[in-house]
């Protein structure tokens, strides 16, 4: 399962009013989140042929580990189509009858994570299929062991300079009440990002909130340009993020990351880069398959 996106740039509106729960957006809203995938796509929108080709990847992933025709891999989408009730649909139109449900993000919030799985689980009721709900896998080595190499590879990308290298460690920001719950989320966060700092041997480092949403609540900060913010003041003029709550190159990345908080940087005189995405990365597929297989053992499959 995963977030979703507008297949085109006419489908903007239909899913923009899809996750303010059916009310549409005013057209200031509409017009600003218009011109932000026009800046990244020009009308391509890379998050949906990513989402595609990680089912791809991860059906031959398990195909490889546990035998080919033992797993058949289906996509549900949070806020565009296929939803997650459509997939659900379709393993039951298959006669599917046990089945384990991932989300791509790897750490659990019952504000992402959770609102999936109970989607999926309600829908798969319906239908009388047996689900296997796989809450997080933020500590898997495979996933780990992926990140870390991009984190050491993209610092190398600063040559010279790549001691004096700040790593910004940085994920979805949600609503602040989240602490109240006593959520997983953040913690969950920090623990992915400690793993990753001590296995690409990085002991400068901080983590950060980013692309927060305009609810009128307060969300989860300090937000990434607040940061950047600070460490000019600092003197900081390197810095590298590493956005652990993602794994796809998307609008959060492609925009907010390479356009909006490069620029705010670059006013600053500090030099941004980022890790390369996992998409459909090796290693990232196997730790979803491995977790996957795990969870199939509730199932007694």
């Amino acid at each position: 399962m995963s977030y979703g996106t507008p297949e085109n740039m006419e489908g903007i509106e239909a899913y923009y009013t899809h996750i303010r729960r059916g009310h549409p957006p005013t057209a200031e809203q509409l017009e600003d989140l218009t011109s932000r995938y026009r800046s990244i796509v020009g009308g391509v929108f890379p998050l949906r042929a990513n989402t595609n080709r990680q089912v791809e990847a991860l059906q031959r992933t398990l195909d490889e580990l546990a035998g080919e025709g033992r797993y058949k891999c289906y996509q549900g989408l949070k806020h565009a189509a296929p939803f997650i009730e459509d997939g659900v649909a379709a393993m039951a139109a298959d006669g599917i009858k046990e089945a384990v449900s991932i989300v791509l993000t790897p750490q659990y919030s019952s504000m992402s994570v959770g609102g999936y799985v109970k989607r999926a689980k309600e829908e798969a009721e319906k239908h009388g299929i047996r689900l296997a709900a796989i809450e997080s896998y933020h500590l898997h080595p495979e996933l780990i062991s992926a990140l870390a190499k991009r984190v050491k590879a993209g610092i190398d990308r600063f040559g010279e300079d790549r001691e004096n290298v700040l790593v910004l460690f940085s994920a979805h920001s949600l609503p602040e009440k989240i602490v109240e719950m006593k959520d997983p989320y953040p913690e969950q966060l920090l623990e992915t990002s400690r793993a990753v700092a001590e296995q690409a041997g990085i002991s400068r480092w901080q983590f950060t909130w980013q692309s927060a949403g305009q609810t009128g609540q307060k969300w989860l900060g300090p937000d990434i340009l607040e940061t950047i913010d600070s460490l000019s003041r600092e003197g900081v003029k390197n810095v590298f993020v590493a956005p652990v709550g993602f794994v796809s190159d998307h609008l959060e990345v492609l925009y907010d990351l390479d356009i909006e908080a490069r620029k705010f940087a670059a006013e600053r005189g500090m030099r941004l880069e980022r890790i390369e995405m996992l998409n459909n990365d090796s290693q990232y597929m196997k730790a979803m398959a491995e977790t996957i297989l795990g969870a199939a053992v509730v199932l007694k499959l």
